[in-house]
């Protein structure tokens, strides 16, 4: 399971204003003052009875502070970024005196957080409105208030959700909690509703399975083999943990759970289904494939337990870079469609069902890793009726619950639409990527759109169809010179 990452800019206004100040005066501490140091200096030494020791002295010290504290004042001011991880928060250094000069705190460390509005401010303006401050108390006693719209809303949705996921240990406040809940559903379009989300919302009244409670950090299952570290997602009948493996090694557990009112005899044949797929996946070897090094049940739950793979999903990757560039998508493409030949040329032929960019993982070495599948999913479909796949990325015949080899195609053009546009496709659509980038090569469109038409008999109907055509696009792309993503793996 990818490892979540943040980099999030924190536009301070004085900030901002100290360093435009610093540039505009970057001749005097640059330039002048080392200047007119050397030539002190040099009269010094060349005539040192013109000007008093005590005078050069006093000048140097003077000269050389004036250049190194406007070095300093620049450094901290120019520095405006909040770096987040599982370990915990850092914070820019010109926020250092509200932290007591400790600028990386662990989540451990962060008792409460609050969203409030100034006592000076209207709130019912919508101008007030964006005056809204974060407030953050720490078990040392200090406290940090960050202004929101000195970030962005997407940053401020990560940063409240790595403070949800991480902080265990933080109360968090009712307007907090609110104030989150607003941004979540802003994002994903709630204020306009289209037709897009009347379908999505009809999906999900029709196959979303009844909530089930997940398990708490520090929940331990076989016999204290494994120790639930943290929830990384959960819906439906299923959840996923980050764990630990006899207190050493970071595995991934996969859980599903199947309703007690479900039929006995389908009950029966998921659980059958879901043990022949968990040997069949413990046999894969392959070095795109997370290992699936072991399955169990335990209080009615099924368990897979998975490698644990370290980088940015790819959903989270392009939210942090912004889309990708025609080159590196086609590269990326052609390591996923190596995890699908694997994947196809079982016997029978496996097929995924549920191949979205939260299910891929960039390595630090640029490799794109399967981290997840769909086993566990269709054992709990076939005891549920639930549809598997992230409904943007479900073909038409998966709805009916007849998935092919072309349905898993049918997801990689999905895949592949939401690299190079940083958009999802829209549902049961063809999906095609020159309606958002004009100017893509035209072959790589049509690819694309072949890969995600309606019916099957409309797609291609192997990997290496796709393939073959994928590696002549490339071909021919890498010939006009399109600059390489040099970004890739910064964020993981």
């Amino acid at each position: 399971m990818a490892e979540l990452q943040l980099t999030v800019p924190y536009r301070s206004v004085p900030a901002k204003i100290v360093f435009s100040s610093m540039c505009a005066l970057f001749p005097f501490w640059a330039i002048i003052a080392p200047a007119g140091l050397g030539f002190l200096i040099g009269k010094a030494l060349a005539t040192p009875e013109s000007i008093s020791v005590a005078a050069t002295i006093l000048g140097c010290i003077s000269l050389l502070s004036f250049t190194l504290l406007a070095i300093a004042i620049t450094a901290f001011s120019e520095h405006n970024r909040i770096h987040v991880s599982k370990d915990g928060i850092s914070f820019p250094a010109f926020l250092l005196p509200a932290l007591k000069f400790r600028r990386t705190r662990n989540w451990s460390e962060l008792v409460s957080a609050d969203i409030f509005v100034p006592s000076d401010f209207n709130s019912d303006t919508e101008h007030d409105k964006d005056r809204r401050q974060l407030l953050l108390t720490f078990d040392s006693g200090s406290c940090l208030v960050l202004k929101l719209n000195w970030f962005t809303k997407e940053d401020v949705e990560q940063l409240l959700l790595a403070v949800e996921l991480w902080a265990s240990n933080c109360k968090r406040s009712t307007n907090l909690i609110e104030y989150q809940t607003q941004i979540q559903n802003q994002s994903h379009g709630v204020a306009k509703i289209g037709y897009t989300q009347m379908w999505e919302e009809e999906l999900s009244r029709r196959f979303q399975s009844t909530s089930f409670v997940p398990l708490e950090p520090a929940k331990q299952l076989q016999n204290g083999r494994f120790t639930v570290v943290r929830q990384l997602a959960f819906g439906g009948l299923s959840a996923i943990y980050l764990a630990q493996e006899k207190q050493l090694d970071l595995v991934v557990l996969k859980e599903a759970v199947v309703p007690s009112s479900a039929d006995p005899q389908a009950r029966a044949e998921a659980e059958q289904r879901l043990v022949r797929e968990a040997e069949m996946l413990s046999r894969l070897q392959h070095e795109n494939i997370a290992r699936v090094m072991d399955h169990f049940v335990e209080e009615s739950r099924h368990y897979l337990v998975l490698e644990y793979i370290n980088g940015a999903d790819l959903r989270q990757y392009v939210k942090q870079n912004g889309a990708i560039n025609q080159v590196t998508a086609i590269k990326w493409g052609l390591q996923i469609l190596d995890i699908l030949q694997a994947l196809h040329s079982q016997t029978p032929p496996m097929l995924h069902r549920d191949l979205t960019p939260e299910n891929l993982v960039l390595t630090k070495a640029s490799q794109i890793v399967l981290i997840d599948f769909g086993a566990a999913n269709q054992f709990v479909g076939a005891a549920t009726g639930t549809v598997v796949g992230k409904q943007a990325y479900i073909p038409p015949e998966q709805l009916r619950g007849k998935a092919v080899i072309e349905s898993d195609l049918y997801s990689f053009g999905g895949t592949m639409y939401f690299l190079l546009t940083g958009k999802d496709p829209l549902p049961l659509s063809i999906s095609r990527p020159s309606s958002v980038l004009p100017d893509i090569d035209e072959d790589l469109d049509d690819i694309i759109a072949t890969c995600t038409a309606f019916e099957p008999e409309d797609r291609f109907h192997s990997v290496d169809q796709i393939s073959d055509r994928l590696g002549a696009a490339l071909v021919r792309l890498d010939k006009t010179s399109e600059p390489a993503d040099t970004t890739i793996g910064a964020s993981i």
